[in-house]
């Protein structure tokens, strides 16, 4: 009898045991699944795409660093003021020169007879006169031209003729009435500026604004672009009344006719 009720005791202990422990697993795999919840919640989180962000108008479309629009390496370098002492030296160089043919009224073959005339003549007496004051006869380097960067420059050169060419062309076969009249603007314009300067201060003035005007969008693009996206929504408005009112009304070539027919 009292085996007995030793053998019902130890029952009910190991019954208490085994439910404590159930307890605790189901609350510990509770406690897990609590835990998971959070990280598949953050790992959908991770995986949702995030919204693009919105785009920034550009000035020209760019969608590229002034810098690299500029084609990149030296010459940008050059007109962003990278080093300081090559830009400033080519916009001196550029001056000087300008000024010479421009404010002193010298011509590029006399200024060329000049600057060859004193080359040669320091030159000759100083290898004749080498004995006497006793220095050593100057070294004249062999200057010659290499062949492969002016194969190059002559490839690259072509190739742009060409494309001008082609882009002429497109023009004036007649498929972009709006391109024709910008070109046509943009020519008209040009002869303008051509009465009133040469064609040596013309290339001085572009030359300056090639090393002022990119520097200075590049510091404040950030204030320039949002003036020009209100600037170029006001021309789009303008352009759209002038097409209206004027360029739908112009007969259209045989070549949009049989375009929409086909």
């Amino acid at each position: 009898m009292a085996d007995h009720e030793e053998a019902k005791g130890g029952e009910s202990l190991m019954d208490k045991i085994s439910e404590k422990m159930r307890g605790d697993g189901g609350s510990s795999s509770q406690s897990d699944s609590d835990d998971d919840r959070p990280s598949e919640a953050a790992k959908a989180q991770g995986e949702a795409p995030a919204p693009p962000p919105p785009k920034v108008f550009r000035l020209f479309g760019r969608e590229q660093p002034v810098h690299k629009v500029l084609g990149g390496g030296k010459p940008a370098d050059v007109f962003l003021w990278r080093n300081k002492k090559v830009s400033a030296g080519a916009l001196g160089v550029a001056t000087v020169i300008w000024a010479l043919f421009e404010l002193a009224e010298y011509h590029l073959l006399t200024l060329v007879s000049h600057c060859v005339i004193l080359a040669l003549a320091v030159l000759f007496l100083w290898s004749n006169a080498h004995a006497f004051i006793h220095k050593t006869p100057p070294r004249i380097p062999e200057v010659s031209i290499p062949e492969e960067p002016v194969l190059q420059f002559a490839s690259v050169l072509r190739l742009e003729i060409n494309r001008a060419f082609s882009i002429l062309r497109d023009i004036a076969s007649g498929k972009d009435l709006k391109k024709f009249l910008l070109v046509i603007a943009g020519l008209w314009l040009l002869s303008i500026v051509g009465e009133w300067c040469n064609f040596l201060t013309l290339f001085y003035i572009v030359f300056v604004l090639l090393h002022t005007v990119p520097v200075l969008y590049e510091k404040h693009e950030d204030k320039v672009d949002p003036f020009a996206e209100r600037a170029m929504g006001e021309l789009k408005k303008q352009y759209a009344v002038f097409d209206t009112k004027v360029l739908s009304k112009i007969p259209r070539g045989p070549f949009k006719d049989k375009k929409k027919v086909a």
